[in-house]
């Protein structure tokens, strides 16, 4: 196995380009898991699951709530839990440190809004399912999107018996409508300007790496997160300089077109990347 780290740390640090491709596999390694019914949920939601029967922070964030006070309640918690003390996992931590130098560009399914806490520049960084920290309007009026941090702590701070105040309820600025959380749970989510032109970076960062030296490291991707993962290998399967790392924990797939430019590490990736750093 340390040949193995010896050899994805000799990539990164001879790729003349890095992307970070990463999705909910990173973010459980880190203890944050939306899908688990676990001592975490029922700690901070554990009212939805008696009340609703939500047995996943996912769950609850594709509940239809019969109301506006316990919907913002749930969504308000949901900020509080991911965002509480505004810190990161150690394996945010050790992954900013592995690539801070280089030439990087994330893009990322998770709404946790981890990466910017953890160093990462926002131009850097594609979060193409939205962001927990920000506010659109659900009827998608004017495509503005709003910083949500003051509201969204406020409510998490005054509900009471799983509402929150009805005079705490965002209402859009424009046409006076509900407000939602720039995440993407319904048809109404925003691909605003600050969104297109997130998109268009990536994209431009691919061109400008055609033909140099460039490592796509992915990270807790399952193979259903096609969004990533295809793109990820139809690169490395195009471009001969390409490396194609894949971290993540019970599911690693590596297609024998690529199998020669790629490596897998089967193991939990907070561990993995705490010992690269360490080799490093």
């Amino acid at each position: 196995m340390k040949e193995t780290y010896a050899a994805v740390l000799r990539k990164i640090e001879e790729a003349d380009s890095i992307v970070i491709g990463a999705s909910n596999g990173l973010a459980i390694s880190g203890g944050y898991n939306i899908f688990a019914e676990n001592a975490a949920f029922i700690e901070n939601f554990g009212d939805f699951c008696e009340k609703y029967g939500i047995r996943s922070i996912l769950q609850g964030a594709f509940y239809s709530f019969p109301s506006q006070e316990e919907k913002w309640a749930f969504f308000s918690r949901m900020y509080m839990y991911f965002l509480e003390n505004e810190e990161v996992s150690p394996a945010m931590k050790n992954l900013y440190e592995l690539v801070k130098d280089k030439n990087y560009f994330v893009i990322t399914s998770n709404t946790d809004a981890h990466f910017e806490l953890a160093g990462f520049s926002k131009e850097r960084l594609f979060e193409f399912e939205g962001n927990c920290r920000k506010l659109q309007c659900s009827n998608s009026c004017h495509d503005d999107i709003y910083s949500g941090d003051h509201v969204l702590r406020e409510m998490a701070q005054k509900q009471q018996n799983g509402k929150v105040p009805s005079d705490l309820i965002p209402q859009c600025p424009k046409c006076g409508g509900p407000m939602q959380m720039h995440v993407e749970v319904d048809r109404n989510f925003l691909r605003d300007p600050s969104w297109q032109a997130s998109y268009d970076a990536y994209q431009n960062f691919i061109k400008t790496a055609h033909g140099k030296k460039l490592v796509l490291l992915e990270l807790g991707v399952g193979f259903r997160n096609q969004l990533i993962k295809a793109p990820f290998m139809n690169i490395t399967n195009n471009e001969e300089n390409a490396t194609y790392i894949t971290l993540n924990k019970g599911e690693i797939y590596i297609p024998q077109e690529i199998a020669s430019r790629s490596i897998g590490i089967d193991g939990d990736i907070s561990a993995v990347l705490a010992q690269l750093v360490q080799l490093k």
